[in-house]
């Protein structure tokens, strides 16, 4: 059972913005101090999909990178097309296929640079990209973040799909 005990300490140093934070909030810090324990009970089970999930600042993506920090996938988007910014060595159909799993359904939009893509579509070209990925296991921080509420439901539905079907562990990190 993976388990955690993080402690992360900082210590503001002095200026004129943090002595007024100080003072307007009568605080008397010289050190802030977070701390995380627990443990995430997911050996000797068959799973593929799990979810890390709290308020916006708790401690998700810390615990997260301390528990799985090496399966977090990066993105490098720098292709003039997103289709050509996927990994290397998959085909064509590989690709495609990925994309219309997460309902990344839109040819036109395979073609556009990355930074154009709708924030929806964004999520759906970083899923379809993990998947494609050589990982066992992926973690995804601030999944679902960006995107209404039918958006996060079609997209968690596609890649819970997807990653049973490739037999992977996907654990999403977000809010909802």
């Amino acid at each position: 059972m993976p388990s955690f005990d993080i402690i992360r300490k900082s210590k503001p140093k002095e200026s004129f913005r943090i002595s007024n934070v100080l003072n307007a909030f009568d605080l008397d810090i010289d050190k802030v101090t977070e701390h995380f324990k627990g443990s995430i009970d997911i050996e000797g089970k068959e799973w593929n999909v799990g979810i890390i999930v709290g308020g916006s600042g708790t401690g998700k993506s810390t615990i997260a990178n301390e528990v799985f920090g090496n399966h977090f996938v990066e993105y490098d988007y720098k292709a003039e097309a997103v289709i050509d910014d996927m990994p290397k060595g998959k085909s064509i159909k590989e690709i495609t296929k990925a994309f219309t799993s997460v309902g990344f359904a839109s040819p036109p939009s395979w073609l556009k640079p990355y930074e154009v893509l709708s924030n929806g579509e964004k999520m759906r070209c970083d899923l379809a990209n993990c998947i494609l990925q050589e990982k066992e296991t992926i973690v995804f921080d601030e999944f679902t973040s960006v995107v209404n509420r039918e958006v996060a439901k079609t997209g968690s539905f596609a890649i819970s799909k997807a990653v049973r079907k490739m037999d992977k562990k996907f654990i999403a990190v977000g809010c909802h």
